[in-house]
């Protein structure tokens, strides 16, 4: 057996600066991302009491909240796949209240889900003014290093997966996770849909990774409606494991290509989809480029402070450029990202970027050296381009 080593989280830090400020703390991520290993070792390091509440044992320690409360009056209490019981919200409320008055203000309790929308609504419905949120990503280039970036961008970023003995170990372990989620996670979560099917939709938005979403192409190839395909997508967004890049929407008076396009978030995920086991079948199968684009696109989105938004910037005439950023203060930035060492800029970019005027202009590839493209155009590796944003 080999053993996993311990990748140190970024997603720790922030959650414990959000514990200092804030009463609660909800942690989204899909499942097997690392929330639970985190929240572990938050816990150790404070104390903390920890409840997994898929276990019937943990629950019915519920069955009084205000008692249980009461007994760790002074513990941080970790509440893992809180979305099992969400009407647990309420009465935390009345806690968080009472402590507040009692002066002890943050640090009071720390909620892990896999499902985000609905979460967040029942969360942020219930405890307005007393919790902060921080989503955990897969494993991003800055945590496990320039140098395994073509293992990160073949297997993935599920730890598990990156980690594993070898290739097939990890290919298998993807696959595992995918029929899981298929049989187990999904249903658990309410949603009545065929595993076939939700299969067969997941394959075709891997086939289509980084393509303008079709509702009704989709919808053709899998006899369905489209309001259902869409209901799909949507459910695969709240599960945080498909990415809706909207176009950007900026009043340039040009004509924009409206739909959005989507990304599986994880690489590894969709190469398993696909059927691509090694980083030499991935090298030459068409999806690789766009499943570079959404590698970058997620280790981008993983170091953006929150108040800043993503979007993509198309137009009919042929403008377009892979990734908008919108930093605030009104402040644009536009990425290109290519998959080559010596990338080469298209006209469709140079002309997006006389309609947007972005501040800074930066082509992501894979390769090791920044250098100058000309017109303001700057090349940086991937391994270094998170802390363009930082």
């Amino acid at each position: 057996m080999v053993m996993m080593r311990i990748i140190p989280r970024e997603s720790k830090l922030r959650v414990e600066r959000l514990l200092a400020r804030a009463p609660a703390v909800v942690l989204t991520g899909p499942r097997q991302v690392g929330k639970t290993t985190l929240a572990l070792d938050i816990a150790r390091e404070r104390g903390a009491a920890y409840l997994d509440l898929e276990r019937p044992s943990d629950r019915a320690k519920l069955a009084d909240v205000d008692a249980y409360c009461r007994r760790n009056a002074e513990r941080l209490v970790v509440f893992d796949e809180i979305q099992r019981v969400p009407g647990l919200f309420e009465p935390l409320r009345g806690v968080i209240d009472r402590r507040r008055r009692d002066g002890r203000r943050t640090g009071h309790f720390l909620f892990l889900g896999s499902a985000s929308i609905d979460l967040l609504r029942q969360s942020g419905e219930t405890l307005a003014g007393r919790v902060a949120y921080c989503e955990m990503t897969s494993l991003n280039v800055g945590e496990v290093g320039a140098e395994r970036l073509d293992d990160l961008w073949s297997r993935g970023g599920f730890p598990e997966s990156l980690e594993a003995g070898d290739d097939a170990d990890s290919f298998e372990w993807r696959l595992d996770f995918i029929q899981t989620y298929l049989e187990r996670d999904i249903p658990a979560l309410g949603p009545r849909i065929p595993s076939e099917t939700l299969r067969r939709f997941w394959t075709m938005l891997a086939h289509n990774q980084g393509q303008t979403f079709n509702a009704a192409g989709l919808a053709k190839s899998l006899s369905l409606s489209g309001v259902t395909v869409a209901r799909y997508l949507d459910l695969m967004v709240d599960l945080l494991l498909v990415r809706r890049l909207v176009s950007w929407r900026g009043n340039l008076g040009r004509r924009l290509v409206k739909a959005p396009k989507t990304y599986l978030r994880d690489s590894g995920v969709c190469h398993a989809l696909l059927g691509i086991e090694s980083l030499d079948s991935l090298l030459g199968h068409p999806v690789a480029g766009s499943s570079w684009e959404g590698l970058v696109i997620e280790n981008i989105a993983s170091a953006l402070p929150a108040h800043a938004s993503l979007g993509y910037y198309r137009t009919v005439g042929g403008a377009e450029v892979d990734l908008v950023i919108e930093a605030g203060a009104g402040e644009i930035w536009a990425v290109e990202i290519k998959r080559s060492t010596a990338p080469r800029i298209s006209r469709g970019f140079h002309s997006a970027c006389e309609d947007l005027r972005p501040a800074r202009k930066l082509v992501v590839y894979p390769g090791l050296e920044r250098f100058s493209l000309g017109r303001d155009i700057e090349a940086v590796p991937l391994s270094e381009v998170r802390a363009e944003f930082s």
